[in-house]
């Protein structure tokens, strides 16, 4: 007997019924399962194609602009620093407009990184502590105006930071410098000739007052950011408060800490009119930081640029690139700690 069974034609092969798969139609579309969802066709409206440029213009508009910068100072410098004398990087002169010109930047990178290290060897240990005090310590009604008030020291202009050193701070740390003097004096590094205290150690203070509100701030927020279960849990196991603050406030806000400081120091290496208003320019390494004298970057250029003739202005440029340089080098460096020292993750909802 014949057991075979005969497809009716134009049917074509059996198929299971139970699986739900659908046979390929004649162009060729893989079949597609009963019940699976349609794949979905993503639609990019004119709003996300809009900002998505602007987000791309503005990224690469910093980047021409930076470049800018760069190409600009470096093709002023150039000129300059091929027929000068002296050794840009280790001469104590400034003779920019003598003819051959004879220039060296040690003396302003002395005074910038100095005045920059007093500056936040006194700001950043105070700042941390009023910024714990804002968000850990201090109620509402307090924390809130105390808030304020570092907002509003922030936006004080330079000039006005600069009058107040001048007229406040130079004539009354005479006392403290003889102080220094009397009982550090020995090293040579705090000793005190006396007269004015127009020094670079008067414009670390008065640096360290002006980065005291950025430095604060970010590293406020910062505190504010800590997941309060880590505090809750540390609480929870009996540790005081100081001992939240210590395991789990200042590790999560380390890197916050980190960037706050970088800030304040970008501040203070390029500050002009509040350094120029306080300090007695020199162009020589004062060893004492309590006598008068010295300079930076940012003074020299700020006291020259306008008596000077094309090729001394071509020589601020170029000790502007350096400082321009020293600046990208510290964000750089201060981004690359950041990124090594993370070690916690998570904010308050």
């Amino acid at each position: 007997m014949d057991m075979s069974i005969h497809t009716p034609p134009g049917t074509g092969a059996p198929h299971d019924q139970g699986s739900g798969a659908r046979p390929a139609p004649e162009g060729g579309t893989p079949p597609q399962q009963d019940g699976a969802p349609a794949p979905r066709r993503t639609v990019t409206h004119l709003g996300d194609r809009v900002f998505r440029g602007l987000s791309r213009g503005s990224g690469i508009t910093l980047l021409v602009i930076m470049a800018a910068i760069a190409v600009f100072l470096t093709y002023r410098a150039v000129g300059v620093l091929t027929v000068n004398e002296g050794n840009f990087l280790t001469s104590f002169q400034w003779n920019a407009n003598d003819n051959p010109p004879d220039f060296g930047i040690a003396v302003l990178v002395y005074g910038t990184i100095i005045s920059s290290i007093i500056a936040m060897v006194i700001a950043v240990p105070i700042a941390v502590g009023i910024a714990l005090f804002i968000s850990h310590y201090a109620p509402r009604r307090l924390a809130t105006p105390l808030a304020y008030v570092i907002d509003l020291l922030a936006a004080v202009p330079s000039i006005v930071y600069g009058l107040w050193g001048a007229l406040v701070l130079v004539p009354h740390l005479g006392g403290l410098y003889e102080w220094f003097d009397d009982f550090f004096g020995w090293t040579g590094v705090l000793s005190y000739q006396g007269g004015a205290a127009r020094s670079l150690f008067t414009v670390g203070i008065l640096l360290a007052i002006m980065i005291l509100p950025i430095v604060t701030n970010v590293s406020r927020e910062v505190f504010l950011q800590v997941p309060k279960m880590h505090e809750e849990a540390a609480l929870a196991l009996g540790a005081t408060r100081w001992e939240v603050i210590r395991m789990s406030v200042l590790p999560f806000g380390r890197s916050g800490i980190i960037s706050a400081s970088m800030l304040g120091l970008g501040r203070a290496l390029g500050e002009t009119m509040a350094v120029a208003t306080v300090l007695s320019p020199s162009f020589t390494i004062i060893v004492s930081l309590l006598d008068p004298g010295g300079g930076t970057f940012a003074q020299n250029i700020a006291s020259k640029f306008s008596e000077a003739s094309e090729q001394g202005r071509d020589a601020l440029i170029a000790s502007g690139l350096v400082l321009f340089v020293i600046t990208l080098l510290v964000n750089g460096g201060a981004r690359a700690i950041i990124a090594r020292r993370k070690e916690y993750s998570g904010a308050n909802a």
